[in-house]
C-alpha cells in the first residue's frame, strides 16, 4: 500500500518545491497533490516544476475546504496531509506513514517538539488539548498538528473535514469518537513559526476562534446523542 500526499498551501513560494521533491523521493508516496489556495505568488509554479499535481483555487477557501475539494475526487488507499512549508522536513513523514501502511494505526499524527522561538502564550493549543480531552477522553501532545496520515477507512469516517483552522481538532475528535486507533508519533519536524507580532497574534486569534467553533458544534452533537439515548 502506498499513499497519496495532499499539501494545502498558501503563499509557500520558496519552500514548496523542496517539500514536494522530498515527498516524491519517498517510495511509500505515489503522488503529491498541491492545493494553491489563491496564493498569488509562485507557489503553484514551483510545485508543478517539482513534480506535483497542482490544483489552484479561484479564491481563498481555507485549509479544510481546500482539502475537501480535492480528496473527494482522489483514489487512494492511504492519505497523507502535510503543510507546504516543511521543506526537507517532509522526509520525516515516513514516521507517520509506517504505522498506517503497516496496519498498526488508522490515523497517525506527527508530534512536534518545543517551538524554536516564542510565539503565543499557549492559548490555542491549550484550548485544542482541553477540548479534545473533554469530548473524547484523550490527551493529545500535539492537538493541532497538520501532519497526518490515515487509511481510506479512517478518511471516510472523518470526512468531510471542518473548514479553516478547526480541521485538525475536529478530525481528532471525530476519529476518536468513531473508535479509530489514533496514534501520535514523535518527530523532529519543524516549519515556519509565527512570532509575537501583530501578524502572529491575528493568526492565532483566527485559530482560537475557529477551533472554539468546531468544539462547540461537537459538544452540542454529543449532548443531542446522549439526550436521544437517555444516558
Amino acid at each position: 500500500m502506498r499513499a497519496v500526499a495532499v499539501v494545502p498551501s498558501y503563499r509557500e513560494a520558496g519552500t514548496i518545491s523542496l517539500t514536494v521533491s522530498s515527498l516524491l523521493g519517498l517510495e511509500c508516496i505515489e503522488r503529491v497533490v498541491v492545493i494553491d489556495d489563491a496564493s498569488g505568488d509562485r507557489t503553484a509554479r514551483e510545485a508543478s516544476e517539482a513534480g506535483a499535481t497542482v490544483v489552484v483555487n479561484g479564491r481563498n477557501l481555507g485549509k479544510g475546504c481546500s482539502v475537501n475539494r480535492v480528496t473527494g475526487e482522489l483514489d487512494f488507499e492511504a492519505l497523507l496531509l502535510i503543510d507546504g512549508d516543511l521543506a526537507e522536513h517532509a522526509l520525516e513523514v515516513r514516521s507517520i506513514l509506517e504505522p498506517v501502511l503497516g496496519g498498526n494505526a488508522d490515523l497517525a499524527i506527527a508530534s512536534f517538539g518545543p517551538a524554536l522561538r516564542k510565539g503565543g502564550f499557549g492559548l490555542v493549543k491549550g484550548l485544542a488539548r482541553r477540548g479534545i480531552a473533554l469530548l473524547s477522553g484523550r490527551q493529545m501532545a500535539s492537538p493541532i498538528s497538520g501532519q497526518r496520515a490515515m487509511t481510506r477507512e479512517a478518511y471516510l469516517a472523518v470526512a468531510p473535514f471542518a473548514g479553516g483552522f478547526g480541521m485538525e481538532v475536529a478530525m481528532t475528535v471525530d476519529a476518536l469518537r468513531a473508535g479509530l486507533n489514533v496514534v501520535e508519533v514523535p518527530t523532529t519536524m519543524s516549519h515556519r513559526e509565527t512570532g509575537r507580532d501583530l501578524a502572529g497574534f491575528v493568526h492565532r486569534g483566527k485559530q482560537f476562534r475557529q477551533i472554539l467553533v468546531v468544539l462547540m458544534k461537537r459538544a452540542v452533537l454529543r449532548g443531542r446523542f446522549f439526550a436521544s439515548t437517555g444516558d
